[in-house]
């Protein structure tokens, strides 16, 4: 999963610059409403950039203040925290606590969260470095095809041959590699043959399995012997085309120092990565002696450590979670934040709680953020030279019709929104090649026409997400 920093962030202001407020407008653009929350995840990630500026020794003193987003499935509380690490370029990672308790399956051992953010810090930071030496690597890949076009010059040897006519020679040979060169960009080899060194990448492969499952073995045969395994290349017939995208790569590999990757992934991860831990209500409870509640201490335990601070030992080395951002979430319908144990209410001093969505709410989520319903269909429609369009009064009345059967069933907030425009369009969507009309415009009639079925079903579960 690789996260970048949005365009409007990077030519606006550096991330040191960005303000609370700045950070909040910037979530504003994706996420409606929910402002108490934005304004936590803000200083939080403003702590994080304050604290770099410190010297050391206080920096390490200085642990991240945990949060605990409170409210019902589909308002945004993954969404915030989702944006919050694109904005901040951090390594991000969701897990669900439920994960780790459900009944009749051996659960994840807790520490993978840790094992799966380090990767994907790897990911993030491994396409950063490609970015920097793709140029480069165009570079050495296009010299490496025309050598096969066009192969080099033998050398001279002895006197056999007048300087000037050797001189004559590599001036002709030059004049016909750049033509080559200039024939290769724009294309116009593509679908000539070379023969390219390819690498045998089989090698045998095992599992071992352990107490602690598969996922723990990170034992990789090929880098423990490596001058037995992924060094033999053969022969391989293909389009330039192709052939100029696997050197490329080749070449990426040999100018990335994966050590220098590793080194760089691992201190991101450990200071500024984010774990969202999404329905830590379904680990709240007291023990009940029996049934399937029985484990939900136990892994609020387990997981404690984590939270509070330990290391981790990773195919990477060892990683330290002091300061690694812990979001957790949970709709805590039946159980209350209190109903945690009390070292893990400690671990998350900051609570905010997210509301319900209003008819108001979703008429701004259809219109206002950046990657809206409405903009998302339109921009679909488009590929096939549809222009579609809504009037106000239509928006409205999707938003009153989301609100409605939210209330009548089980509230599963903006989530409700797709199901609904999948009905609402689902005509246009499968008649849209066909259709002659290429100016789709959705007025409120149409609207209540097509959702006119559900509206005088009484069961409206039948249409809950």
């Amino acid at each position: 999963m690789v996260f970048y920093l949005p365009e409007s962030v990077e030519t606006a202001t550096g991330l040191d610059e960005l303000t609370p407020r700045q950070i909040v407008a910037e979530l504003d653009k994706h996420v409606v409403g929910q402002a108490e929350a934005k304004r936590s995840v803000a200083v939080a990630l403003r702590n994080r950039i304050r604290r770099q500026k410190l010297s050391a020794e206080l920096a390490e003193e200085i642990l991240p203040k945990n949060i605990i987003m409170i409210g019902p499935t589909g308002v945004g509380k993954t969404e915030i925290a989702r944006r919050l690490a694109r904005l901040a370029n951090s390594p991000f990672l969701k897990v669900e606590a439920s994960r780790f308790t459900e009944v009749g399956y051996v659960g994840r051992d807790v520490e993978s969260m840790i094992r799966d953010l380090v990767e994907i810090s790897i990911d993030m930071v491994r396409e950063e470095k490609l970015e920097e030496v793709a140029e480069k690597a165009e570079q050495n890949a296009e010299e490496r095809l025309l050598d096969l076009l066009l192969p080099p010059l033998p050398p001279v040897r002895g006197d056999h041959t007048p300087d000037d006519e050797a001189e004559r020679q590599r001036e002709q040979f030059q004049r016909t590699r750049e033509k080559l060169r200039a024939q290769l960009r724009e294309g116009k080899l593509d679908d000539r043959q070379v023969e390219v060194d390819v690498r045998e990448r089989s090698f045998p492969s095992f599992e071992i399995i352990s107490s602690q499952g598969i996922e723990e073995m990170d034992i990789n045969i090929k880098d423990m012997l490596p001058g037995l395994f992924g060094q033999r290349t053969k022969k391989r017939r293909m389009r330039v085309g192709e052939a100029m995208d696997y050197l490329i790569q080749e070449e990426e590999n040999k100018l990335i120092d994966m050590d220098q990757v590793t080194r760089t992934a691992v201190e991101r991860a450990e200071q500024s990565g984010i774990i969202f831990i999404d329905e830590i209500d379904k680990i709240a409870g007291r023990e009940r002696g029996h049934g399937p509640d029985v484990s939900r201490e136990g892994v609020q335990r387990d997981i404690l450590p984590i939270v509070e601070g330990t290391t981790v030992n990773t195919r990477y080395g060892m990683v330290r979670t002091d300061h690694i951002l812990f979001v957790a979430a949970g709709a805590f319908h039946v159980s209350k934040p209190s109903d945690l144990i009390p070292e893990m209410q400690g671990r998350f001093p900051i609570r905010v709680e997210l509301h319900s969505l209003t008819v108001d709410d979703f008429i701004r989520i259809l219109k206002e953020p950046k990657s809206a319903l409405v903009k998302q269909y339109a921009a679909l429609l488009e590929t096939e030279g549809i222009k579609l369009t809504f009037s106000d009064e239509a928006l409205e009345e999707i938003a009153r019709f989301a609100a409605v059967v939210n209330e009548q069933t089980e509230n599963i907030g903006a989530r409700r929104l797709h199901t609904i425009m999948e009905k609402l369009l689902d005509e246009i969507s499968f008649e849209g090649p066909d259709l002659k009309k290429k100016t789709v415009r959705i007025e409120a009639e149409y609207v209540q026409k097509q959702l006119a079925d559900i509206v005088k079903d009484q069961d409206l579960s039948r249409y809950i997400l």
